[in-house]
């Protein structure tokens, strides 16, 4: 083989020159799917949002605005700027709540117990059922029939549960604040576990990462399961908070009555610019708050090495 190389000239690649060619490979349709179908299309979108966007016979026609369309968006449409202010302050109560639900349910699910298969499905099935093409299905299905149902049954449970759990925290001498955030998690229980399934298999791989000799050596020093959760599994699914947080974050703004606005601005009433100029003042408040965000939990972050 080096009497070949050397005859033809040719040197030979070494590992890390290997791994990174194949690299390359593997991102290639990535990269090409990115600039076609996401770089062209957000940058299309960022000129319109400048511009008075209208369709005629010849085509679409572009004209220059500058900032109206954004000015329009706060002053002119009354309810984008209610919609954003709920979206961020759901956003922002709900994402805590997912991680530390999902969190807990994926360390009890993690333990040995009859049925668990079962059980990790039934959390999952949310995901499979808001997905696809049952989530295309007409508003008068039998689906959406049923969970139109258990949430207006779900959220008589909850506000008697919330109102009862309120009291109790109150007269424990427990902050207002506290309360008021717990009881509206209460409330939010059954949106929290429709929008848990992801997280709780993201969290389910991480945990099953650990090394058992871990939990094995803890327990010969005389560890509780309190003791080895905070000092063995928080710790090393913590680069999974990060993820989850990041993850939650983006699927909270992409569901909600702001999206349906900009969607309804864009392609019922056709003001193209309008709707563009509301998507990009979305899409600075969720990359604020994403960079806000990573940067206090990265801080924080674990990693094994």
């Amino acid at each position: 083989m080096k009497s070949l190389t050397r005859r033809f000239g040719a040197k030979p690649r070494n590992y890390g020159k290997q791994k990174a060619l194949w690299g390359i490979a593997y991102v290639t349709p990535w990269l090409v799917g990115f600039i076609f179908f996401f770089l062209i299309p957000l940058l299309s979108s960022l000129i319109y949002s400048f511009s008075e966007v209208t369709a005629n016979s010849q085509g679409i026609s572009i004209s220059l605005k500058g900032l109206t369309n954004y000015v329009a968006a706060f002053t002119v449409n009354t309810s984008f700027n209610r919609l954003l202010t709920e979206a961020i302050v759901d956003m922002v109560v709900n994402v805590p709540l997912i991680v530390i639900f999902s969190l807990f349910l994926a360390v009890v699910l993690n333990q040995k117990f009859l049925g668990r298969s079962f059980a990790r499905a039934i959390f999952f099935l949310p995901v499979i059922l808001a997905s696809g093409v049952i989530l295309t299905l007409e508003s008068g299905s039998l689906v959406q029939a049923v969970n139109a149902q258990n949430a207006g049954s779900s959220g008589l449970i909850n506000a008697l549960g919330s109102f009862e759990l309120e009291r109790l925290m109150l007269q424990a001498g427990v902050s207002e604040t506290i309360v008021n955030y717990l009881t509206g998690a209460v409330d939010r229980i059954y949106e929290i576990v429709s929008q848990s399934g992801v997280q709780i298999l993201i969290f389910l791989a991480a945990i099953q990462t650990i090394s058992p000799q871990l939990y094995e050596a803890s327990k010969m020093e005389g560890a509780t399961g309190y003791e080895a959760f905070w000092k063995i599994t928080f710790p090393m699914v913590s680069p999974m908070i990060l993820v989850n947080m990041i993850y939650t974050i983006i699927d909270s703004f992409s569901r909600n009555e702001l999206t349906d606005l900009i969607r309804t601005t864009g392609f019922v009433q056709f003001d193209f610019g309008l709707s563009s100029a509301m998507a990009w003042i979305y899409f600075a408040a969720i990359s604020l708050i994403l960079l806000i965000s990573t940067y206090f939990v990265s801080s924080k972050v674990f990693y094994h090495e």
